[in-house]
């Protein structure tokens, strides 16, 4: 996606210049030296091997056709045919200037809002949430508030688990134990499905009556319903305690759990037996795709259905009923095989056109300090409370959380991390509160000029040192690489660009006085300051990280 304003980046603007006479993407790179400008491109060395000419003649040739003046300064031929680009600083500094002036701080918006289905957190009723729900929180919230500021038109769903056996042997050690399921909490909920499941594995009567419980369930008695509806809400009030915590936008209205799927699944059975998608196979419907070397399993033998089959009808109704033209599944790494199969059978069946993007962004997993998957004595999973517990002992909860989801979105979604709390919370080094403390730092300069009697600036003017320029430049990439993580689903991009901008203010700041350099300068380094909290407000609220005024 390519941006031609200059509140939006300069890089994608010179990258369309030089590709409309090239013919070729220059691979536009950030240069390793000041000396070498702000950006080289190697696309006369690729070039040169296609026409079987010397590089530089073909750089040379490329510098003659390529006008840029607008933008740079006259432009270089280095080494044995890289061509170097240095941007004016007046370009610089008035992209600063109309970012400043754009509310939506050089985002440009898409040029085709399209309706996005998230699929993120799905804890399972009755169940607290653990390390695994952690991290598809966060990213989902993620990818949530970066497609939502792009102008896409965003649904989220909750698809959490509360249909199924399990919730036989719950209803059925409910009515053994006569447990007022109202006033339980979610860990107790969690302690009595325990205990319900060492009951079903060590008595086969209760085991058996948990069977027909399930039934009952299904079919709708009403003294099971109610109890199950009680589970739900005891369930939900845990869930959106730990929502509210974590800072997440999830609400009740985003819940789409299996079980409203149910009344779906005969529906949906008869268009894949009439379209000739699934067939009988050893008594259970079954759909075989190209590729895999199991089939699907839609209808089980003895009648259920497993959740392959609420997947599929997950997917048929948010392309039927919301029009959905992407969408994205957060889930764990170890699930990969189940959705590639679920969308490869999807768009067999039809329920999930060609146009229609369907995506699982897989992550993997968070480590203990010794290097092993994140689990307590017992082996359990950890709870996700108590992480945040953990995180809240080393500092306030807006420095703990951001810490959590930075340790999070700046790794790259699909590799394990290390969950270390002490290194996480550092207001040095690659955090979270580094972030929030570079942002803090740069409001209070602004306060204090504010203090000072000096009015709001809007104009940055003077760009006349190296450190201005990195700033400026980066800046200048924000809109860029907001629009990179919207179309990778990889967050750690704007955990990266926003790492290496409160680097670049950092040396903004040992280089360039502000409160202490005079006229014209003082008031555009102003400007510079004003623009740069603005970005990393902006960011680390992509991020759902608060950005805290004072540290």
């Amino acid at each position: 996606m390519k941006y031609l304003s200059l509140v939006s980046s300069l890089p994608s603007l010179l990258s369309s210049r030089i590709e409309s006479v090239t013919g070729v993407d220059p691979e536009l790179r950030a240069a390793t030296k000041p000396q070498f400008g702000h950006f080289q491109s190697n696309v006369a060395l690729r070039l040169a091997k296609t026409e079987g000419k010397p590089p530089r003649e073909v750089a040379a040739r490329i510098v003659a056709d390529l006008d840029v003046s607008d933008l740079c300064e006259p432009l270089e031929i280095a080494g044995p045919g890289f061509i170097n680009f240095r941007l004016k600083s007046d370009v610089l500094a008035r992209s600063v200037t109309a970012q400043l002036a754009d509310p939506a701080v050089g985002i440009e918006p898409a040029a085709e809002p399209q309706v996005v289905v998230i699929d993120y957190s799905a804890p399972n009723v009755a169940k607290q949430m653990h390390v695994g729900h952690l991290r598809s929180s966060i990213i989902g919230d993620c990818l949530n508030r970066v497609l939502t500021a792009l102008g896409h038109k965003v649904i989220p769903q909750n698809h959490v688990g509360d249909w199924g056996t399990q919730f036989g042997m719950l209803v059925e050690q409910i009515l053994f134990d006569g447990t007022d399921v109202s006033a339980l909490t979610l860990a107790e909920a969690e302690a009595l499905y325990t205990k319900a499941n060492a009951h079903f594995k060590s008595d086969e009567e209760f085991a058996t009556r948990a069977r027909n419980r399930v039934v009952a369930l299904q079919s709708g008695d009403s003294e099971t319903r109610k109890i199950w509806q009680q589970l739900i809400e005891v369930s939900l009030a845990g869930f959106n305690e730990a929502y509210q915590r974590l800072g997440v936008l999830l609400t009740d209205e985003n819940l789409a759990g299996e079980s409203t799927y149910n009344d779906d699944l005969p529906q949906l059975v008869a268009e894949l037996e009439a379209n000739g998608t699934a067939v009988v196979d050893d008594g259970a419907l079954c759909v075989f795709v190209e590729g895999f070397n199991s089939p699907m399993i839609v209808r089980k033998r003895d009648g259920g259905f497993g959740y392959s089959a609420t997947d599929l009808a997950a997917i048929r109704r948010r392309v039927r009923d919301f029009a959905a033209d992407r969408i994205i599944y957060v889930v764990g790494a170890p699930q990969l095989f189940h959705f590639d199969q679920v969308f490869a059978v999807a768009r067999k069946a039809g329920f999930l056109p060609e146009n229609v993007a369907a995506e699982h962004v897989a992550f993997g997993q968070v480590l203990g300090p010794d290097g092993k998957k994140f689990s307590t004595r017992e082996g359990t999973a950890v709870t996700l409370n108590s992480l945040l517990d953990a995180a809240e002992e080393k500092a306030s909860p807006p420095i703990a959380l951001a810490a959590i989801k930075y340790a999070d979105l700046s790794n790259g979604l699909n590799k394990d991390y290390v969950f270390d709390v002490d290194r996480m919370v550092a207001t040095i080094g690659n955090t979270g509160p580094y972030l929030q403390y570079a942002h803090a730092r740069v409001t209070q300069v602004l306060r204090k000029a504010e203090a000072d009697g000096l009015t709001e600036q809007t104009v940055v003017s003077v760009l006349s040192e190296p450190a201005e320029q990195t700033l400026a430049l980066l800046l200048s990439r924000f809109g860029e690489t907001v629009a990179e993580v919207a179309d990778t689903l990889q967050p750690h991009k704007l955990a990266a660009y926003l790492y290496d901008l409160a680097g670049a203010l950092s040396v903004f700041y040992e280089q360039c006085p502000v409160l202490k350099s005079e006229g014209e300068v003082r008031n555009s380094r102003l400007a510079l300051c004003r623009a740069t909290k603005r970005v990393l407000a902006s960011g680390l609220d992509m991020l759902g990280i608060e950005a805290l005024e004072r540290m």
